[in-house]
């Protein structure tokens, strides 16, 4: 995963960072390269990105593992960054925790995955053993964190885990599916040309991620993906005027909370159950004098989804529909609404 609101998406102009941080400039070359050899180079590089661009002030230890910030940004797929220290929080729970577990079962092990690598590695490893190194592996490691956040639940909105080795992805999806959990994303971090990292995320809530955060891995096997997320069809030969009107005019009509923005083509709703079936909707019309919809609670709904009409990706004529799953546990539920409203907009 490329992320595209990553601050380091392009290279670091070492010459303009050397200029705001004089620490900094004492690594820099002549030529205006830095020397990722030197462990006390690539602290320094992290401490005045760090101080430069979110005011921070670190101590970084020279025996302890210091990744590069533009990896850490990749984690976290949101728009803004804020590191919290612990002793900050004064909630009892969290929206994520962040994981890089030790990846080897052995300091064997270590020193024999370094010496497989084709070529040394770009940046200097200031990581110590006790860092890198655990009864296990990242698989017994991460195992552990999810067992125990069977036990937190929702008190972590999403527990997320760097890992290693591919391999470990599927070992981990087998372990949330066994524990019962449908709700997680597996993603791959590729920074440059050299390194590549993956990782697992999972909720225990009903709040589901987008297939660009949660499908976005290659090599995998397909029946360990996560469910899509997304859901798209064309309408060939309609306008976004008046395919938005037909969709808002059969969502309206369902006993589900709807709200319709015609600036944007787009739309979230809520619904408590399926209210689109033929029995449902014979259901609703078969309450005499009934006219008003039930209320909706966001939290308690069964399926939260959000539907968009645009014109982006169709050649010529016609318009795209995009149904994007937003909350719900049901992913037959989500199929079913999504069928219902293709068939609506396609008139059949």
């Amino acid at each position: 995963m490329r992320a595209s609101r990553n601050i380091y998406k392009d290279d670091v102009d070492f010459a303009t960072l050397a200029r705001h941080s004089p620490d900094f400039a004492k690594y820099l070359k002549s030529n205006g390269q830095l020397d990722f050899s030197d462990p006390n180079a690539v602290r320094q590089l992290t401490k005045s990105l760090l101080r430069r661009d979110f005011d921070l002030t670190v101590d970084i230890p020279e025996n302890r593992l210091c990744p590069p910030r533009n990896r850490m940004l990749q984690h976290i797929p949101t728009a803004r960054l804020r590191y919290t220290p612990t002793m900050e929080i004064r909630s009892n729970s969290l929206d994520y925790t962040m994981c890089n577990p030790p990846f080897y079962t052995s300091r064997e092990e270590m020193v024999a995955s370094a010496e497989a690598k084709e070529r040394p590695p770009f940046s200097a490893c200031t990581g110590a053993e006790v860092e890198m190194v655990t009864h296990g592996g990242e698989i017994t490691f991460v195992s552990a964190m999810i067992e125990e956040s069977l036990q937190l639940r929702k008190q972590v909105i999403w527990y997320t885990s760097m890992l290693g080795r591919l391999s470990s992805v599927s070992v981990l999806v087998e372990k949330l599916i066994e524990c019962g959990n449908r709700n997680y994303a597996v993603t791959e971090f590729v920074q440059g040309s050299k390194t590549k990292r993956w990782a697992i995320a999972w909720s225990w809530s009903d709040l589901r991620p987008t297939v660009s955060v949660a499908r976005t891995i290659s090599n995998f096997p397909k029946h360990l993906l996560p469910f899509p997320a997304e859901y798209t069809f064309d309408i060939p030969n309609g306008s976004i005027d008046v395919v938005s009107e037909k969709l808002d005019a059969e969502l309206s009509s369902l006993n589900v909370q709807w709200l319709w923005r015609k600036n944007l083509a787009t739309g979230v709703g809520f619904a408590m159950e399926n209210v689109w079936s033929r029995q449902a909707r014979r259901k609703m019309h078969s309450v005499a004098g009934s006219t008003n919809k039930v209320e909706i609670e966001e939290s308690k709904a069964a399926l939260g989804f959000k539907v968009q009409v645009r014109k982006e990706g169709i050649e010529n004529e016609g318009v795209r529909v995009l149904v994007r799953w937003l909350k719900g546990r049901d992913s037959v539920l989500f199929e079913s609404f999504c069928g219902m409203v293709k068939r609506k907009l396609e008139g059949k």
